[in-house]
């Protein structure tokens, strides 16, 4: 029997949408909060928490914060619709015979672009399975398209140790640290912690090159024994506009009348002009914090908004980019207020806290690392936001950290280590690539929790000996 039938059998017969598994989890965090935690007023404490949820969804930090994903996901999409980029994954593709090509490439790349920036390497995988689909159908070929899939998401499970990790990021600015922990224990760290503390520390990159090589065999293993078909698309890939020719760059014309083709649309000395100034102000504003080995998620955004200018050329190529970019993060951004309402119920419950409590009660200054490592994956499937969790979580281990002496800088990755790893559980981030691969949830979960093993085993093994 083939090592993941049992798996797809059951997600295939029990596993929900992943919107209702938001659902589901909202219901659960409740019925925990009540188990669990203590009243903090006299009020019915189901009423309060239903406060602390509504409250939780409109946190202007959190709203903040939901913007800044978005963009990245959003822009990252938009970069790799341009014309260069859509050549190059289409060049890279057409000469896929099979599974095992496939799956080695799509993963490897993805995880290359996701290091750099998650949007884009999600987006990029996805397109990537796509133009692979697209392609093994025309020609007739046979493959496994959600292997292919899960290839595509594994980028995912390296993105909080990548130059876009939220807390490595977080961490990265001046007066962060203190800001988590109070004035009478930020005496005991640096103002701020830089990428070459955390994101290319030798540890985290030995950790990178070994799951840039792990991850494929695996794949490829998994495709050795997994069932070959022809993909099922769920329908034909878009096809061009049946318009003429000198028509063909007039952006929405058959569905919104606001967008009218103009000579200033179609300019490249106006696409060109600004994506250069935005590049110059980038390496002016924030030269300084790169020398330094700092990149936050304000950094990334206007490094790719600049890049976008230059990469699609033109403006009417930008808007058509974010209509459709947009259209694939809609599931996330319907689904951020429910896990935003967890996080509130789970905050002022204290039921993270007590979660993370726990883990560190069991701790000593060797274990510390393993266990923030385990609560965070638990943490990750209940709110499955690497900036979020790091806000609530982040202050319970520096505290712990500084307690019993343990390097910062190593429970910060032992948190993103945990985070990132469960996203191979949680469908959440995997909305986007979905709905550009026409894959189900169920299709793609029996392969990413093989990937979940892997990571784990390599994961604990490196918080280990670090």
């Amino acid at each position: 029997m083939r090592p993941t039938a049992v798996i797809e059998t059951l997600f295939r017969r029990f596993l929900p949408s992943p919107f209702s598994i938001a659902l589901l989890l909202t219901a659960l965090t409740f019925v925990l909060a009540l188990i669990f935690t203590e009243p903090k007023t006299s009020d019915p404490y189901w009423l309060s928490l239903l406060g602390y949820w509504e409250q939780g969804i409109w946190q202007k930090d959190l709203l903040v914060f939901a913007y800044q994903m978005m963009l990245i996901l959003v822009l990252g999409h938009m970069l790799v619709l341009s014309p260069v980029m859509t050549r190059f994954i289409s060049v890279l593709t057409t000469s896929i015979k099979g599974t095992t090509h496939a799956v080695i490439l799509v993963s490897v790349l993805t995880m290359l672009v996701s290091f750099f920036n998650w949007g884009l390497g999600l987006i990029f995988g996805a397109l990537m399975a796509r133009k692979i689909g697209e392609a093994a159908k025309a020609q007739g070929i046979k493959i496994n398209y959600p292997l292919v899939g899960a290839a595509a998401y594994a980028g995912m499970m390296i993105w909080h140790g990548g130059i876009s990790g939220s807390a490595p990021a977080k961490v990265g600015e001046q007066g962060h640290l203190a800001s988590l922990v109070g004035p009478e224990l930020s005496a005991f760290l640096p103002d701020l912690i830089a990428y070459t503390d955390t994101v290319f520390s030798v540890q985290n990159v030995l950790v990178f090159l070994i799951l840039l090589l792990s991850v494929p065999l695996l794949l490829v293993w998994l495709g050795r024994m997994g069932k070959n078909q022809a993909p099922n698309l769920n329908g034909d890939p878009a096809q061009e506009d049946a318009t003429n020719p000198e028509d063909k760059n007039l952006v929405y014309q058959q569905s919104d009348s606001r967008f009218i083709k103009t000579n200033w649309d179609e300019s490249k000395v106006l696409a060109y002009s600004f994506g250069l100034v935005m590049l110059i102000a980038f390496f002016y504003n924030y030269g300084a914090s790169l020398r330094g080995g700092i990149v936050t998620p304000n950094m990334l955004n206007f490094l790719m908004l600049g890049l976008i200018f230059i990469a699609h050329g033109k403006v009417s190529s930008i808007l058509k980019a974010v209509d459709e970019a947009i259209s694939g993060a809609s599931g996330i951004l319907i689904q951020f207020p429910l896990y935003f309402g967890i996080m509130g119920v789970m905050q002022s419950s204290g039921l993270v806290v007590d979660i993370a409590n726990y883990f560190v009660a069991l701790s000593t200054a060797e274990t510390l690392p393993i266990l923030t490592f385990i609560s965070a994956a638990i943490v990750n499937v209940f709110i499955p936001s690497g900036g979020g969790q790091w806000a609530i979580q982040g202050p319970v281990i520096l505290e712990a950290a500084i307690s019993l002496k343990v390097p910062v800088q190593k429970v910060i990755m032992a948190l993103a280590y945990g985070d990132q790893l469960t996203n191979m559980l949680q469908p959440f981030w995997a909305l986007p690539l979905l709905g550009i691969t026409k894959l189900k949830a169920s299709e793609l979960l029996p392969y990413t929790l093989w990937i979940m093993v892997l990571g784990a085993v390599v994961f604990v093994t490196a918080l280990i000996f670090w």
